[in-house]
């Protein structure tokens, strides 16, 4: 299915909602690369068993997600009745609609059908606008301002006064980000389902930044992904809450893919990237990444692991409890 997640599709969702399984690789990405040379172990089980989590907990809420249950063998369980980690999660599967690309991407096909199909838009809320946040870069550029928020400002380092939530496009060769018109244009949504998104994506994270600050961790930002059901009610979908979703911080401390990212930003091939990215082909371009040394590849397995044993409150892997790991990748880093 791409870089990170395979899919098994059990029924197509061409006739209605579909049936499928994830299946949550060890297989990671930075940058829109693609998958990346090394596999970290435990990665794909974490975090499918935080995704579960948080679907669960959404649900509770009565908000409607397109989790099923989680797989053990052939049996399809909820979380506390697990048994074992697992990697597979079955799920409701939509359609995936794509836009024409011409020499600007036509999203007509969004207007036209009505039920049953993931929106083009990767959903994004913000709690703190840290160090080298796109954000910033947009505002240095005059693309947006606080004011598009309802902010009076925001400058690096700061704990907004109220989240806000934000818009890139999610199915186009590279993302780029979108004003509120664009993305409800681009989406074919009513001023109503777009106010409703909005509200939605903000219910998520009050979720998220509950759960996590239990355990000593700031949500600084986060992702979402929703689709239309066959009614054409909102659906949280792929997956939710987890460290590759989310950039979440101890005391500073990124916790969360961010820090290997900030550890690529060091290596000559994200200088290829940061001139390269957005060319036709450009992945050819940049060429292969650097491997991982091993002592931070078994560094970044742990935190995986261990997050997913404190946030879920259960002991699934065997590993340090968080803040001695987040130690050990302070000094590996």
């Amino acid at each position: 299915m791409g870089s990170v997640k395979d899919l098994v599709v059990l029924r197509s969702p061409n006739g209605g909602l579909g049936e499928g399984i994830f299946e949550f690789s060890n297989r990671y990405s930075v940058f829109d690369y693609g998958e990346m040379p090394d596999k970290i172990d435990g990665k794909g089980a974490s975090l499918c068993l935080i995704s579960a989590f948080f679907f669960e907990k959404l649900e509770e809420r009565g908000i409607k997600t397109h989790y099923v249950g989680l797989l053990e063998g052939d049996k399809v369980k909820r979380l506390d009745e697990l048994e074992f980690a697992t990697n597979k999660m079955k799920i409701k599967l939509v359609r995936v609609l794509r836009p024409e690309k011409r020499e600007k991407y036509d999203y007509s096909v969004f207007k036209r059908e009505r039920a049953n199909f993931l929106l083009p838009l990767e959903i994004i809320y913000r709690n703190k606008v840290p160090e080298g946040s796109s954000l910033l870069r947009r505002i240095e550029k005059g693309e947006v301002n606080p004011g598009d928020f309802g902010l009076k400002e925001i400058r690096a380092g700061m704990r907004l006064e109220k989240p806000i939530v934000d818009f890139s496009t999610k199915l186009e060769d590279v993302d780029r980000y979108l004003s509120y018109k664009e993305a409800k244009e681009i989406a074919g949504l009513s001023e109503e389902e777009f106010e409703e998104l909005k509200t939605l994506t903000l219910r998520v994270n009050d979720l998220i930044t509950e759960r996590v600050s239990r355990i000593g961790l700031e949500n600084e930002d986060g992702k979402i992904e929703v689709a239309f059901d066959e009614n054409r009610d909102f659906m949280i979908v792929d997956a939710v809450g987890t460290p590759d979703e989310c950039r979440f911080s101890l005391e500073g401390f990124e916790v969360s893919k961010e820090f290997l990212r900030s550890y690529y930003r060091k290596t000559d091939w994200y200088e290829k990237i940061k001139r390269f990215k957005g060319q036709e082909r450009w992945r050819e371009l940049v060429g292969s990444p650097p491997r991982l040394p091993e002592n931070l590849k078994n560094a970044v397995s742990n935190l995986y692991k261990s997050l997913c044993n404190e946030i879920i409150g259960r002991r699934f892997f065997d590993t340090p409890k968080l803040e001695v790991v987040v130690g050990e990748l302070r000094e590996v880093l």
